[in-house]
């Protein structure tokens, strides 16, 4: 019997580009991730075409560095991601948002979000950032950030929309990174 504790580390990686490949394969996560009803700033049915778009858009901010991007795969392939958006206004050179962790159903349960969550404080400290912000509709993915030591700071009602309609509340958070 395997238990979830003989499961491998994830390895997740930063990608300074992205491959053609490799953005099929982020296309592939979200629309699965908008299907199964994670509310991700678009609706259900996502087109491949306006998942695409958004990944060329995510890849161009990566080439200019105002994104940091990290993957984590299986044996299918990348199966989560999550960015951190380091492009802030002037008086915030210190923080940096979590935008988009999403994890494809099929690698759910496996500690692949934590791992992301990990991997993104890391690169946050490694670009010198020292407060990251996020927020959430998921409260699975809200569970995990308190867990991971993240802070909540608030809730706000009826923010966004789900992909298949209705309304949903949205948690926001923060973390403090220590050196």
């Amino acid at each position: 019997m395997t238990h979830a504790t003989d499961r491998p580390t994830p390895q997740v990686q930063r990608l300074h580009t992205v491959t053609d490949a490799q953005l099929q394969a982020l296309t592939d996560v979200l629309i699965d991730c908008v299907a199964g009803g994670a509310s991700v700033s678009f609706m259900h049915p996502l087109s491949r075409d306006k998942a695409l778009a958004f990944w060329q858009q995510v890849a161009a901010g990566v080439a200019a560095g105002e994104r940091a991007l990290m993957v984590v795969e299986d044996h299918n392939g990348i199966v989560g991601t999550v960015q951190l958006l380091l492009d802030q206004p002037e008086n915030q050179p210190h923080r940096a948002d979590v935008s988009k962790m999403l994890v494809h159903r099929r690698g759910r349960r496996c500690g692949l979000g934590a791992a992301l969550m990990h991997a993104a404080e890391r690169v946050a400290r490694d670009c010198g950032k020292s407060l990251l912000v996020l927020d959430t509709a998921s409260d699975e993915a809200a569970r995990l950030y308190a867990r991971m030591g993240w802070q909540q700071c608030g809730t706000v009602p009826d923010f966004a929309l789900l992909p298949l309609g209705g309304f949903c509340d949205t948690t926001f958070f923060y973390r403090r990174l220590t050196a």
